[in-house]
């Protein structure tokens, strides 16, 4: 079993900045591939950012400018740098992990493991 903690959400103003940290602990095996998704009240889930244990990195396009993902692998955490917030960035973040996804991308589907998620809401 993959136990994940999020950390870091918070309400800023537009223009603001948060880093979110994910913590992974239990059985993750190795090579997982770690993910950052977002879900609005009212709108589906979508992917963020996404991360392999060798650094390779997938994006959605919308979030690139000013979203970083990276990792710690030592320590079983990602993390989500996200600068430049606006209104619409305001929802909850959930990470995800799983060791045995054929890519790491941000197909949800793919995540077996889910936190339960930090708020972040930004004001404009």
């Amino acid at each position: 079993q993959v136990h994940l903690v999020e950390t870091g959400g918070g309400s800023v103003e537009t223009g603001g900045s948060l880093r979110l940290s994910c913590v992974a602990s239990g059985n993750i095996g190795s090579g997982v591939c770690m993910a950052w998704f977002r879900q609005a009240p009212g709108k589906e889930r979508e992917g963020v950012a996404a991360m392999d244990a060798d650094g390779s990195w997938s994006y959605a396009d919308s979030m690139k400018a000013r979203f970083t993902i990276s990792r710690d692998n030592a320590k079983n955490t990602a993390y989500l740098q996200m600068t430049n917030l606006e209104p619409e960035d305001t929802a909850m973040y959930y990470c995800a992990a799983d060791s045995t996804v054929p890519l790491c991308t941000l197909i949800s589907v793919d995540f077996a493991y889910w936190g339960q998620g930090t708020q972040v809401s930004v004001s404009s």
